[in-house]
């Protein structure tokens, strides 16, 4: 006698990430959420204020405070840089590994 293995169950969210339009819809607001978290977490670590930030960085307080507050994501590395540097970290390009076909 066969015996079938039960079906996994699926969450709402594995079934939604299944949808190739609303994961990419759903990872870029997550990168969103986590460029402002990182930015909130590395600012209450160096206890720094926006305006601080702003004039360390040379980027205007709007800038950080868009940032911040996940309404700007879209920055040039010549903004991004400074503003790492004065927050005392660096950026670091890693190279995923590779999943094959």
């Amino acid at each position: 006698m066969k015996t079938t293995k039960p079906k996994k169950h699926q969450t709402t969210f594995d079934k939604l990430m299944e949808n190739p339009e609303w994961k990419k819809g759903f990872e870029k607001g997550y990168e969103k959420f986590l460029i402002s978290e990182f930015l909130i977490e590395a600012m209450d670590e160096n206890k720094i204020s926006v305006r601080k930030l702003a004039e360390q960085a040379g980027v205007s307080p709007t800038v950080i405070q868009n940032l911040r507050s996940g309404k700007k994501t879209n920055i040039s590395l010549n903004t991004l840089t400074p503003i790492l540097s004065a927050l005392h970290y660096k950026m670091k390009f890693v190279k995923e590994k590779q999943i094959k076909a």
